[in-house]
């Protein structure tokens, strides 16, 4: 793709960098964030000052504010129910449904040995410590439908289960392979409202 000039050949490289963005895509996004200045120079800013200003919660590594995120410092939430998902998004989507009032525990990722991520490069020891630590009741797994959610979900099991706690998982109204946050709100509210023991998928 040949550019008028460098400047607009490095910002389509640099926007085209976001995840199912393209060349062509981004040279769009670019041209018009060139024709709307104020647009562009209020994103900027929004980009620089969210970067600048997020922190993690350092109880479930939620996007915060605070040394505890919002959910983390309510004390209308369930604190003795964890359900651990695998990133941000997946805290959004389960918000959404409304269905659900305890803590979670962002892991960052899942087990993959194929792309180099083992259980050390993710957030589980930090969440073995606080079930051991804290009076927790029940652990819910949600987890991507996939091979590498299903070997977290089991990896992890193997460490708390000794801990005779309830290890419940969302239910599998959700497709195979589906990641949470493109499930609809429906199916994802019923699938947590009919979690099931862990122990049971193990056996089918």
């Amino acid at each position: 793709m040949n550019f008028p000039s460098s400047l607009i050949k490095n910002a389509v490289e640099a926007i085209s960098n976001f995840p199912g963005i393209g060349k062509k895509t981004a040279l769009r996004l670019a041209i018009y964030l060139l024709r709307n200045k104020k647009q562009a120079y209020n994103i900027s800013d929004s980009i620089r000052t969210m970067i600048e200003e997020t922190t993690y919660c350092n109880n479930c590594y939620n996007i915060s504010k605070h040394h505890l995120c919002e959910i983390c410092d309510s004390e209308k939430r369930n604190k003795h129910i964890i359900c651990i998902v695998e990133d941000i998004r997946d805290i959004i989507a389960i918000e959404n449904t409304m269905q659900y009032n305890g803590h979670y525990h962002v892991l960052g990722g899942l087990i993959s040995p194929i792309d180099g991520v083992g259980p050390s490069e993710l957030n589980i020891d930090s969440l073995i410590k606080k079930i051991s630590k804290n009076n927790i009741e029940e652990i819910i797994f949600a987890l991507c439908a996939s091979m590498e959610g299903e070997t977290t979900s089991y990896y992890i099991y193997k460490k708390i289960s000794p801990l005779k706690i309830s290890i419940t998982t969302i239910s599998k109204g959700i497709s195979i392979g589906n990641e949470l946050e493109y499930t609809d709100q429906i199916t994802l509210g019923r699938a947590l409202l009919n979690r099931y023991s862990f122990e049971k998928t193990l056996k089918q």
